[in-house]
């Protein structure tokens, strides 16, 4: 069953986000709590959006977005993360969540779905070609991390003041 998370669905959630960690090789890379899933996903607003995948009440799979705004195109989705647990991948699963998105698109009257996906992930790569979606080679993610985020400042008082 797929289904919109509730605030007690946030340590499975997370289970599932440091599943993916490790299946994307960075296993320590996950700071959020529990606490920040659930402050930041049941604000009002809330600043994520999710839905679940749920098999004999326990989940097995989620998808985690949030709106965007595009200059060209206007309201738009982010899908941050789509995941399901490695024992059930192959069911369909992923398909019902990624549908559950589309479709949730389509009612929020967004012009575009984006999602970010890793090069070496084939077997993701070849789904979303066979739902036709466009994989850009183009384009390169840019990020600053928090580090990052505090060296360019401090680099740049002066500059700033």
């Amino acid at each position: 069953m797929i289904r919109k998370a509730q605030p007690q669905d946030m340590v499975q959630v997370l289970q599932l986000i440091q599943e993916l960690a490790v299946f994307e090789k960075e296993p320590h890379a996950v700071e959020i709590t529990v606490e920040d899933l659930l402050r930041d996903g049941f604000s009002n607003p809330p600043l994520f959006n999710c839905y679940v995948a749920e098999v004999e009440n326990t989940i097995v799979g989620m998808a985690l977005y949030y709106f965007r705004y595009s200059t060209w195109k206007g309201k738009t989705i982010h899908l941050e993360d789509l995941i399901v647990k490695h024992d059930y991948r192959g069911a369909g699963i992923g398909y019902k969540l990624y549908k559950k998105i589309i479709e949730q698109a389509k009612i929020e009257k967004v012009k575009r779905i984006e999602w970010a996906v890793l090069e070496w992930n084939t077997p993701a790569i070849t789904f979303y070609k066979k739902t036709g979606a466009t994989i850009f080679t183009d384009w390169r993610i840019a990020q600053m991390d928090e580090a990052t985020i505090n060296k360019f400042l401090e680099n740049t008082r002066d500059k700033l003041d």
